[in-house]
C-alpha cells in the first residue's frame, strides 16, 4: 500500500524548520538571522516567525550577540537508545502542552504496518482520554484518528485494511457503507481537521489533523466529552496550528 501524494500545506513550515536548523548547525559559533535567511531563502518576516518557534522548542538559542546556536533540545536527541528516550519526552511534553492549550486528552497515533497505533497520549484528571471500548485497531472507520490515517493511504490500502477489519456499526452515526466511508474519505481536504461525532462512543466527539513525516502514515487527535461539543472545531483548529512542533519532533 502507499501513501497518497503528500499535501503542502500547512506542514511544510517543517520543511523550511529543517533547512533553518542544518544551516545552524553549519555554524557552530553562531549565525545572524540575515545570514540563514541568506543561505536557506527564507524571506525574513517567516524567518522570524519560524525562529521564535524553534526558540520556544528548545531546538535553537540566541546568545549574546543576537547570533543564533543549536539548542539544548537539538543536543539532547543524540544518537540509539538515549535519542529515542529524549525524543519520546520531548514529544510527552509537547502532547502535556497542547493538552492544557485545547482543554482535551491529545493523541499522538501512526498506521504501522497495516494497523493503527496510538503511540501517545496526553490527558489527565479534567481531560480524560476516550475509553476503548472497541479496539482503535479494529475501529478505523469510525474513529477520527482512524478516518484521518485512511484518509493518507491510497485506495489500495484502504480496502486492504477494511477487508481486515469489518466496518461494524458502534453507534446509530457510523458509517458502515464501504463507499460511503470512502467517497467522505476522497472528500477531506488535508488542511481541515477530520471529526468524529460520537461515531465511536456514544458520549464523546474527537477531531484528528494529519502528521506525516517520510513513508508513514500519522496524526494528532483530541478527545471530548458531548458536553464540551461546542469547543470541537475551535479545539481542533487550534491542534492544527501548533502540530508543526511535534511534526519536527518526528522528523528529526
Amino acid at each position: 500500500m502507499a501513501l497518497k501524494p503528500e499535501p503542502t500545506a500547512p506542514f511544510h513550515s517543517v520543511q523550511y524548520a529543517l533547512r533553518v536548523l542544518e544551516t545552524v548547525s553549519r555554524h557552530g559559533n553562531g549565525v545572524t538571522e540575515a545570514r540563514i535567511s541568506r543561505e536557506t531563502g527564507l524571506p525574513t518576516g517567516h524567518l522570524a516567525s519560524l525562529l521564535l518557534t524553534l526558540r520556544r522548542e528548545g531546538y535553537v538559542e540566541q546568545v549574546s550577540d543576537g547570533a543564533y546556536v543549536i539548542g539544548a533540545s537539538l543536543l539532547l536527541l543524540g544518537s540509539g537508545a538515549a535519542r529515542r528516550q529524549a525524543l519520546e519526552d520531548r514529544l510527552q511534553n509537547t502532547l502535556a502542552e497542547l493538552r492544557d492549550s485545547v482543554g482535551a486528552a491529545v493523541y499522538l497515533s501512526r498506521y504501522v504496518d497495516g494497523e493503527i497505533s496510538v503511540e501517545q497520549v496526553a490527558d489527565g484528571p479534567l481531560t480524560p482520554a476516550v475509553n476503548e471500548w472497541v479496539d482503535f485497531r479494529s475501529a478505523a472507520h469510525a474513529s477520527a484518528v482512524g478516518k484521518c490515517l485512511l484518509a493518507q493511504l491510497d485506495h489500495e490500502g484502504r480496502r486492504d485494511h477494511i477487508s481486515r477489519h469489518r466496518t461494524a456499526r458502534l453507534t446509530s452515526r457510523t458509517i458502515t457503507n464501504e463507499k460511503v466511508l470512502f467517497s467522505q474519505l476522497d472528500a477531506q481536504s488535508a488542511t481541515v481537521p477530520v471529526l468524529d461525532l460520537q461515531e465511536y462512543a456514544v458520549g464523546t466527539v474527537c477531531a484528528a489533523v494529519p502528521l506525516t513525516a517520510g513513508s508513514a502514515a500519522g496524526c494528532l487527535a483530541l478527545s471530548l466529552p458531548v458536553e464540551d461539543a461546542h469547543r470541537l472545531r475551535a479545539a481542533a483548529d487550534t491542534l492544527s496550528r501548533r502540530a508543526a512542533p511535534v511534526l519536527l519532533s518526528l522528523a528529526l
